[in-house]
């Protein structure tokens, strides 16, 4: 991203960040022990925060660098809908329809391979097709679509809808979950916490003619926990997921279309 343009994100992602946070230009600097006009000319983008500053405020905010510098954060209106990954934070908001409820953004199985590239990429995760679900509950959810045939009975072509999970040590042994991980992509598999006793965590496939293995907690980028299935069969559940898939990219090609002409 050019600089000019990651300053101007930051920008305007210190003073929305100020405003979710609920408290003034002094008030922050203060905090910051830097003078208020200092910090209105980066909130006005007439001048440029320091390196030094830019990891205070990723810091005051709990928010990652990355993040200030390269995402559009006014698109948060809740402190809450940024979700903790490892060490950093970043960006998931929590979309919802006319009448306030959460959109469950559905992963396509043509964009399922590039997900492992595309999971931090904010412009890959609005992309995808949401639909509205009735039994959601306060988090953030997400589905994944299944392919083979590890964790009978779920079908081929099935979609798993999970709510991402913050911690490792959340993990509930003998429960499933969609689990992205650094070698494998997108798995989805029932669960071991073993962390105390050998430093993994253990995936099991219901289908006994696949072998368990491990994986380290640093090559986990992100956990899904399994809330229900979507499954091909479930009419008129699934034709609701493809009619919404369909009528959510036939809206985004017109759009395209528009932008063209």
């Amino acid at each position: 991203m050019p600089k000019y343009l990651a300053m101007k994100k930051i920008s305007k992602n210190i003073a929305h960040l100020r405003h979710l946070r609920g408290v003034s230009q002094e008030y922050l600097a203060n905090d910051l022990n830097i003078t208020r006009s200092r910090l209105s000319s980066w909130e006005e983008h007439r001048a440029e925060p320091p390196i030094d500053l830019i990891v205070r405020l990723s810091e005051y905010f709990n928010v990652s660098i990355d993040s200030l510098l390269k995402i559009d954060l006014t698109k948060v209106n809740d402190l809450r809908d940024l979700l903790k990954i490892g060490g950093n934070r970043i960006l998931f908001p929590v979309m919802v329809d006319g009448e306030g409820k959460d959109l469950v953004e559905l992963v396509p199985i043509r964009a399922s391979a590039g997900y492992l590239q595309g999971y931090s990429d904010e412009s890959f995760i609005e992309s995808l097709p949401r639909i509205s679900l009735p039994f959601t509950d306060s988090g953030k959810f997400r589905g994944f679509p299944i392919q083979g045939d590890s964790m009978p009975p779920i079908e081929q072509g099935a979609y798993i809808i999970g709510k991402y999970v913050e911690e490792l040590t959340d993990i509930k042994d003998g429960k499933t979950y969609v689990v992205l991980t650094q070698n494998d992509g997108l798995v989805y598999k029932r669960l071991y916490n073993k962390l105390e006793e050998d430093g993994t965590i253990h995936l099991h496939s219901d289908n006994k003619a696949y072998y368990p293995y491990q994986v380290k907690p640093e090559e986990v980028f992100e956990l899904w926990s399994f809330v229900c299935s979507l499954n091909p069969s479930d009419s008129p559940i699934s034709d609701l997921v493809y009619n919404s898939i369909q009528n959510l990219q036939a809206d985004v090609a017109e759009l395209k279309n528009q932008r063209i002409a």
